[in-house]
């Protein structure tokens, strides 16, 4: 008994210290594991989103000088090209048989006439490779287009132009869609507590508008300066070789009003000497090399524009809905009233890259001052860029209305001077023309853009609303190339006139959205998700809309609208879309 009595005591002895080797275990795991005692969870929080916003601002400035690269190649290398085709010595003693002014002229072709179908792929390209993986295409396809320039033939330049043609809408639609993807991340990462986010729920509808203005207007004053380092090519190397203006303008008789065509007259022979092909690859050598630093910036430097689940849910939608919803896009009154300043963006763009810089400027004072004509309009159009960060405090209307003021009031200018030929002493007016031009370039084409991204924040529509606004702009680049023919009178004309109706049918949208006219847009049909390869769950899924990013309803629809989509059936919900 005793030794039982002794042996419950060691028993009762032993409990106490395995109690507290358990608690020095658990101890030591909580050091280990634990909440480190100088963490502090709202400073960590605000570091990860610091890093999350310092990423956007990254996106934002790779995409812009991408875009910046990519057409400094593109319009750098097809000037280039194009004067020297022009020459007749050129042609005859480097290709005499392979015809080059009718290849020069099935390339124009191929860029100009292709984008016409652009609106029937567009959707479906970005839907499925993504937007970020769009651009990174759009801008090797541009690169492939300087590699054909290595060996001049039909079967190398024409395809090359073709595939040009095909990507310059999916190209511009992509960046659209991705600088106005960014605003809104943006200021997602700025409101990111969760107090905020309840007040992010009931901010009112323009509460990202400003971010919006602001990053539309670096990818703009970063692009217009494409067109200052598009002359390089001409600065350094090209005007080497040209004639004087009394050579090459020996013939011309009319400029500016006066003038028929594309400067009737001018000399056949505009080198004074032939560039060795070893200089000529050292150029073409440069030019793919930044095209190639360009594709890098898209591929390194820029992130995604949504989570993968994102879009996964966007392309679940059916692609016979992606292919429809452009087109019933259309029947929403802001964008039908907005077609013509579309339209008037694409003449005025071309008009000074030809019209302007032939009919006048090298009219006036020769071709050997081109260069520095279109670096005076693409340094005014960089600069005025940030003119539209005005709608920060002004109303939106006014920097788009005050750009077609200074447009109408050139093209008046245009339509009533017509400057002697060879005539230096007009080259201040020139200049003082390109600048104002370019100055109201800028306010055209950033104030669209920040227009389409107030009116349309919600992230399922952006892509097909900017790939409507570039096919428009696409399809006057086109009517532009077909009236290369016509007297210079009447294509200003044609622009002043489409420069009035623009004004008259942006200033009545706006009146309908004062008056809260309803709009009618298509409804986006929900995702369906395929099991096979991967389990999707359903109750918690970043399906879209879930996130409320972007997805909460802005200005596209009405209440109405919004609760009678819901209770409809997907296929009556489509029919009616």
């Amino acid at each position: 008994m005793e030794k039982e009595v002794d042996g419950c005591q060691d028993g009762a002895k032993t409990v106490p210290s395995t109690g507290l080797g358990t608690e020095g275990t658990e101890t030591q795991l909580d050091d280990f594991v634990g909440t480190h005692p100088d963490y502090n969870e709202e400073e960590e929080e605000q570091k990860y989103f610091r890093r999350k916003r310092l990423g956007v601002i990254k996106n934002v400035v790779a995409a812009s000088l991408a875009g910046t690269l990519t057409y400094s190649v593109y319009l750098g290398l097809l000037q280039m090209q194009l004067i020297l085709h022009y020459d007749e010595t050129y042609r005859e003693v480097k290709y005499s048989n392979i015809r080059l002014e009718d290849i020069d002229h099935k390339v124009l072709m191929g860029i100009n006439v292709t984008p016409v179908a652009a609106l029937l792929y567009t959707p479906i390209l970005i839907r499925f490779f993504g937007t970020k993986w769009a651009m990174f295409l759009a801008v090797g396809i541009y690169a492939l287009f300087v590699s054909s320039n290595y060996w001049e033939r039909y079967y190398t330049l024409v395809p090359s132009a073709v595939a040009i043609g095909m990507v310059i809408v999916p190209l511009w639609a992509s960046m659209g869609t991705y600088i106005t993807r960014m605003a809104q991340k943006y200021y997602e990462y700025v409101n990111y507590k969760e107090e905020q986010e309840k007040e992010r729920q009931r901010a009112p509808r323009d509460a990202c508008n400003a971010y919006i203005i602001v990053f539309q207007t670096v990818f703009y004053s970063c692009f217009h300066l494409s067109f200052v380092c598009a002359q390089m090519p001409m600065v350094f190397f090209l005007n080497n070789y040209l004639y004087q203006l009394n050579h090459t303008l020996f013939a011309v008789k009319h400029c500016g009003t006066l003038s028929h065509g594309t400067l009737p007259g001018f000399n056949k022979t505009v080198l004074q000497s032939l560039p060795r092909s070893v200089n000529l690859i050292i150029v073409e050598s440069v030019l793919m090399a930044t095209a190639f630093l360009a594709m890098l910036l898209v591929l390194v430097l820029c992130g995604a524009a949504y989570r993968p689940m994102e879009e996964i849910d966007m392309r679940s939608i059916g692609w016979g809905n992606i292919f429809q919803l452009p087109f019933k896009h259309m029947r929403d009154y802001r964008l039908r009233h907005l077609f013509p300043l579309f339209i008037y963006s694409g003449f005025e763009v071309l008009f000074v890259c030809t019209g302007f810089s032939l009919n006048y400027g090298v009219c006036a004072l020769g071709l050997e001052r081109l260069a520095y004509l279109l670096m005076a309009y693409g340094f005014s159009a960089s600069a005025c860029s940030s003119l539209a960060l005005c709608m920060l405090h002004l109303r939106r209307h006014i920097p788009l209305l005050a750009g077609a003021f200074i447009h109408a009031v050139l093209l008046v200018t245009l339509f009533c001077w017509a400057p002697e030929p060879r005539s230096l002493a007009q080259a201040p007016l020139l200049y003082s023309i390109a600048v104002l031009w370019g100055m109201g370039s800028a306010l055209n084409k950033t104030g669209i853009s920040i227009l389409l991204g107030m009116l349309y924040k919600k992230k399922e529509r952006q892509d097909f609303i900017f790939t409507i606004y570039h096919w428009w702009q696409a399809l006057a680049i086109f009517t532009v190339y077909l009236w290369s023919g016509l007297p210079m009178k009447a294509k200003l004309s044609i622009m002043l006139l489409t420069l009035v109706v623009a004004v008259g049918t942006y200033l009545w949208m706006e009146r309908k959205v004062v008056q809260n006219v309803e709009v009618r847009l298509p409804r986006i049909p929900r995702p369906r998700h395929k099991t096979r390869g991967y389990r999707y769950l359903e109750d918690n899924s970043d399906e879209t809309g879930s996130d409320g990013d972007g997805d909460k309803e802005d200005n596209d629809r009405h209440p109405t609208e919004a609760t009678s989509e819901d209770e409809l059936p997907k296929e009556d919900g489509e029919q009616l879309g």
